[in-house]
């Protein structure tokens, strides 16, 4: 399911987990924040079929965390630059979030799901990973999930000025 956010953010809402992909267009480049499940790799695919783009068009994916139902689909997008925390994805080769050139989007250090958990604010725009949901926080029951951690994301989040959270998970 696509729902449109704002003029330039799409939000693709898959049966699995209800993960969430979303899709930012920022000075005509496509970026995708997580990629959702393998499982859910034909969902993804259509989405972005719906809306014109095909996988080689995804400029840039930004991962909230190293987790599978996040990750899974980086393999589709070849053309793409894949950003995420490394103080998760040290065995990955993916570019340091703190790399990441485009001044429209503010990078968060919310650990506390993961060790390396991150929520990205573009304008009034929350994209929370695992952090935050609509009514919860995410699990801190994983071996390398840290409770004290997650309160003081949460804490800092507190004092973010967002209008729109776009979680996750539905």
């Amino acid at each position: 399911m696509i729902n449109k956010i704002k003029p330039n953010i799409w939000q693709f809402i898959f049966r699995e987990f209800g993960s969430c992909v979303y899709l930012i267009k920022i000075n005509n480049q496509n970026i995708l924040v997580d990629t959702g499940s393998s499982d859910n790799k034909h969902e993804l695919l259509s989405d972005l079929k719906e809306l014109n783009i095909k996988p080689e068009q995804i400029g840039m994916v930004l991962l909230t965390h190293n987790h599978w139902d996040h990750e899974g689909n980086i393999s589709l997008f070849r053309n793409a630059r894949v950003y995420g925390n490394k103080k998760d994805f040290k065995d990955k080769k993916i570019t340091d979030i703190y790399k990441l050139k485009i001044k429209e989007i503010k990078i968060i250090d919310t650990p506390g799901h993961t060790p390396g958990s991150i929520s990205l604010l573009y304008q009034d725009v929350l994209f929370s990973g695992d952090t935050l949901f609509h009514n919860g926080i995410g699990r801190t029951d994983f071996p390398e999930s840290s409770h004290k951690d997650m309160i003081k994301s949460l804490e800092e989040l507190r004092g973010i000025d967002y209008k729109i959270l776009l979680p996750g998970h539905t």
